[in-house]
């Protein structure tokens, strides 16, 4: 269930035993229906915010300390803004990485107190720490009126995780958290940020993630070194053709002619973003005909994919999507976000989620011996003041801000950096 606003402002004035009132911010998690690893190769993604979120509320200091809280560890981490030091591991790498950003950006800010809760599960490849760290640089924008675009803070967001967090990530999970639409998926080019909302009519199906429950330690280092073989085949391609900047710019020929004889691992993990790329394009398609089985062919070739070209599914995860190709209301899964643990996600006729959960709960139980946890997935808004209000003319607040702050009105929007 979502937070309210009581809650939220109580949780803040408890954990730091004050009157003060905060701003709030809710930022959303995401699903990604098709387009996994293809961000950060300039490729094409197609997510989505959902209605888990990071919520973060906040209020001015007059000195330059951060005071932080994290309810979900019941956990506080203070440090000044002159003496900023990511921690290993640590949870408030997200929010510091924020400041961090901003300070080298030559923004003028003072200290700040930040209580920090949600209900995205971490881990689960929802994208909990863009979540969080757009909702610290949406909420510190807002308390400092910094005048920052979408835009803007979408790379901001990038480059904390980046430097604070360690993960060399694409763009797609700042961006659907910042610039998420209830009731619509994003077909975003990551390479121009090109983007168009396209309606999500499921069409008696629900969204259905199933969380593993494991995350394997190999994540992130081999998230990183995912991207430096990307980044590998694209020189040895560039070598003979000189306008290749991204895999997204490769065909298979190039790969079979030019990367294999060098290395066949780098061949396997270039092949996949190049073919995930022309099925995202061709998923759109089936979208907007309302084909969904269609759809759902494509997310389990895309998990083959993962599986057995790009290697970073686990044995869970493999296990949780062969055993929902079984079932016949089921037209479509796969493993969602990094790898190596985490959540599927399912497409799964409306009707029948109730009866196959037991079913899949056990099975998952007795092959693995970890408990299964579910979510049905609703398709919201992005990043915003929390709660948001609307005025007579049916336009919130938080909009009519930004309309002072951008001209970027059109349907189809370039955003430049």
């Amino acid at each position: 269930m979502p937070f309210c606003e009581d809650e939220l402002i109580a949780g803040f004035q408890a954990a730091f035993h004050t009157a003060d009132v905060p701003i709030i911010v809710r930022s959303p998690g995401r699903v990604n229906i098709i387009g996994e690893h293809t961000d950060y190769n300039d490729g094409f993604v197609l997510p989505a915010a959902i209605d888990r979120a990071a919520y973060v509320a906040v209020h001015k200091r007059d000195d330059r300390i951060v005071s932080l809280y994290a309810a979900a560890f019941d956990e506080y981490h203070e440090v000044s803004l002159s003496e900023l030091v990511k921690q290993e591991d640590h949870w408030s790498n997200y929010v510091l990485g924020i400041a961090d950003q901003l300070m080298k950006s030559g923004i003028d800010f003072s200290g700040f107190t930040l209580y920090l809760t949600g209900d995205i599960p971490i881990g689960a490849g929802l994208s909990s720490s863009a979540a969080v760290e757009c909702a610290t640089l949406f909420a510190l924008d807002a308390l400092f009126d910094l005048g920052l675009t979408r835009a803007e803070m979408v790379h901001l967001a990038q480059r904390a995780e980046h430097e604070f967090a360690g993960v060399k990530c694409g763009v797609m999970d700042m961006f659907a958290s910042l610039f998420g639409k209830k009731g619509h998926v994003l077909n975003l080019d990551c390479r121009s940020l090109l983007y168009d909302y396209v309606p999500l009519d499921l069409a008696g199906y629900k969204i259905l993630l199933l969380n593993t429950n494991v995350r394997h330690k190999l994540s992130s280092s081999e998230y990183n070194t995912r991207r430096e073989q990307c980044e590998q085949g694209v020189m040895w391609v560039r070598e003979q053709h000189p306008e290749v900047r991204a895999l997204r710019d490769v065909t298979l020929e190039m790969l079979e002619r030019i990367v294999l004889p060098k290395d066949e691992i780098i061949h396997r993990r270039c092949t996949y973003v190049v073919e995930e790329n022309k099925r995202l394009t061709d998923a759109c398609r089936d979208l907007k005909n309302g084909d969904l089985k269609a759809l759902g062919q494509k997310m389990y070739q895309t998990h083959e994919g993962l599986r057995t070209l790009y290697e970073v599914s686990c044995r869970e995860l493999d296990f949780l999507v062969d055993h929902m190709r079984q079932e016949a209301s089921v037209i479509g899964a796969r493993m969602m976000g990094g790898g190596f643990g985490g959540c599927t996600i399912n497409l799964v006729r409306e009707h029948d989620v109730q009866s196959i959960l037991p079913k899949v709960e056990d099975a998952y139980r007795a092959a693995t011996g970890l408990e299964l946890t579910s979510y049905l997935a609703s398709i919201e808004d992005g990043t915003g003041l929390y709660p948001a209000t609307t005025d007579t003319d049916g336009i919130t607040a938080l909009r009519q801000h930004e309309i002072r702050k951008t001209a970027a009105t059109s349907h189809r929007q370039h955003l430049h950096t």
